[in-house]
């Protein structure tokens, strides 16, 4: 399973409606859904009727899903903090998990701000992404 973080909420929005237009089975959750919504989509992509989650920073934090693998920063995080918080989402509980940061020229000075604020290197992805899961 994966999760896809995007900003704002209408982007999650947007984003979950081109992917269901390709025929992806894909939920999305965000705060302007009240939370019993919430819930049920948790519920269900917890029990695996739903392969994809979109979100915004709602779920960086306190989701545990053993079996998401992959974490997808379509958007990086307003705030540095909040990488480690999204990242964290795949590869829990002694699993492996791959995090993809899609970055553009605008996105260039938060990538060198995380990687300061963690003390690290980002590195490219590898043509061998295969290999990497």
């Amino acid at each position: 399973q994966s999760v896809i973080f995007a900003n704002p909420r209408r982007k999650v929005d947007w984003l979950t409606d081109k992917m269901r237009e390709r025929d992806h089975t894909v939920s999305a959750t965000h705060g302007d859904m009240d939370q019993n919504t919430r819930d049920v989509i948790m519920r269900e992509f917890r029990s695996g009727s739903s392969r994809v989650l979109i979100t915004t920073d709602l779920l960086a934090r306190g989701i545990d899903v053993q079996q998401v693998s992959l974490v997808i920063n379509y958007d990086l995080p307003t705030q540095p903090e909040n990488y480690l918080h999204r990242i964290g989402r795949s590869g829990r509980f002694g699993r492996k998990g791959v995090a993809i940061n899609f970055v553009t020229r605008d996105d260039e000075r938060m990538m060198q701000d995380i990687q300061r604020f963690y003390n690290t290197v980002i590195e490219e992805l590898p043509s061998n992404v295969a290999d990497l899961i």
